[in-house]
């Protein structure tokens, strides 16, 4: 008999976990305004809003904790972090910044003016919401199969080339500083980009002279899925396969607190020194100097080690197979899922699960609500709220999908954790016919709201 696949760690330390009774939660969520956002972690059994910064740290990150050198202008934590990522990269110029928004924020401030299109695939909320507060527009390039659940695409989040090409055919150069390459794609539910599909992308940016940057929050899984997927890679290291990547663009982001297994922390690596110098000036004006830009450094030593860890082939195996455990627990069972499942999390398709909630009654955060009332998961809505509404109309925009993402923190939680989330959505799939109503905003930020929205319950008094 084949031995099972173990997880490639021991846990050396736990964290309790508060239970709680449903009529606690019913209280709870109606006093968070029905926000998911805005409860307090106490009242969180597991916790699947976001795997951004909820990982677990090795002991080698540890260590580099109490190694870290403090020093405002070049300390050695900052020297040990920008080699790494040189090394991985192969981008010669890098930033630190606070987290990944931030790393747009700079990014942005110095490359998107007003009446700029940014070409790409399902931008993520922060990445739109830079491009539209500069009063530029987000362009969406993704292929059509991203946007059918039931599709088993291997590559969902790859660009359609044609799409990509009539937009830079039909409009001036000049207002498209950028194409932008989310590896993976989170919005459309954890989806990988092929290297074929990049090299693609690539060659028509240069056609155009048109730099290419990517948000790498996730690249390392997105290799994995490379390695796995793409016969052409099955012997390249991860690693190698990185620096492939990376190769074909002009430069990056990167929120550390996903790939980089770590609590917080960012950065920008970029190809050309004077897009580089234009950069500088924002990250000192927005986070901090040149070499360290928010981040402590302990901090910065703990990601360097942490980015080194996150490419190696076992540690990305035993994290995406914890994730592809529970996507396979629900398909059993029934629950329409986004599939072929991402390597951070499963989506869970809410216009399936309950076609009877109408859309414009948020039908994704009912669901998300649902099952935190039921079991004490907290999970996110990436829909109609989330979408927020059109900078021009106010109406809102209704994307083609109504997720509640289930996002899994690295290293966190075990296999019964998994199958607690799996038993519990079970059980809202079979009572799923007796939702009628959703829910109605009461008051929203005009950006980005779903982080702050107040909602009530229709149908209640």
């Amino acid at each position: 008999m084949q031995l099972p696949y173990i997880e490639p760690y021991k846990i050396k330390m736990v964290e309790s976990i508060k239970k709680s009774t449903v009529e606690e939660r019913k209280q709870w969520i109606k006093e968070a305004k029905y926000n998911l956002f805005k409860l307090s972690s106490d009242k969180v059994i597991i916790d699947l809003l976001t795997d951004s910064g909820t990982g677990a740290m090795s002991d080698m990150q540890w260590a580099e904790m109490m190694q870290g050198d403090e020093s405002y202008a070049g300390s050695r934590s900052f020297e040990k972090l920008q080699s790494i990522v040189k090394e991985l990269t192969g981008f010669p110029y890098f930033i630190p910044t606070h987290q990944g928004r931030a790393a747009e924020n700079v990014l942005f401030s110095s490359l998107v003016k007003e009446g700029d299109l940014v070409p790409g695939n399902s931008h993520f909320d922060t990445t739109k919401g830079h491009i539209e507060f500069r009063k530029a527009t987000a362009v969406d390039c993704t292929i059509d199969e991203a946007f059918d659940t039931s599709s088993l695409h291997p590559f969902k989040g790859n660009v359609d080339i044609q799409k990509l090409q009539e937009v830079i055919a039909s409009n001036p150069l000049e207002k498209i500083p950028f194409v932008i390459l989310t590896l993976t794609c989170n919005t459309a539910g954890g989806q990988p980009v092929s290297m074929q599909n990049i090299r693609e992308v690539s060659a028509l940016c240069k056609q155009y002279n048109i730099p290419l940057y990517f948000d790498s929050a996730r690249f390392a899984e997105n290799a994995y899925f490379i390695k796995v997927r793409e016969e052409e890679f099955a012997d390249k290291s991860i690693k190698e396969i990185v620096k492939e990547m990376f190769s074909y663009g002009d430069g990056m982001t990167m929120s550390a607190k996903k790939d980089g297994i770590v609590n917080m922390g960012g950065f920008i690596s970029l190809r050309d020194a004077q897009v580089y110098q234009q950069c500088t000036t924002f990250n000192i004006m927005y986070e901090g100097f040149i070499t360290y830009g928010g981040m402590s450094g302990r901090d910065m030593g703990a990601l360097a080690r942490g980015l080194d860890e996150a490419t190696e082939f076992d540690y990305l195996e035993s994290r995406i197979q914890q994730v592809h455990y529970l996507g396979n627990r629900l398909v059993e069972f029934g629950v329409p899922v986004q599939q072929p499942f991402g390597g951070h999390a499963i989506y869970v398709d809410a216009d399936r699960f309950v076609p009877n909630i109408a859309k414009a009654e948020y039908r994704a955060q009912a669901l998300a609500i649902e099952l935190y009332i039921t079991a004490g998961i907290r999970g996110v809505e990436i829909g109609t709220i989330m979408a927020d509404r059109d900078p021009v109309t106010r109406d809102n925009r209704y994307p083609k999908l109504e997720l509640v993402r289930l996002a899994i923190p690295r290293r966190t939680y075990t296999l019964s954790h998994m199958e607690y989330v799996a038993v519990a959505l079970k059980n809202i799939y079979d009572t799923r016919h007796e939702a009628k109503f959703g829910y109605e905003i009461k008051w929203e930020a005009p950006i980005m709201r779903h982080f702050t929205v107040e909602l009530e319950k229709i149908g209640i008094n």
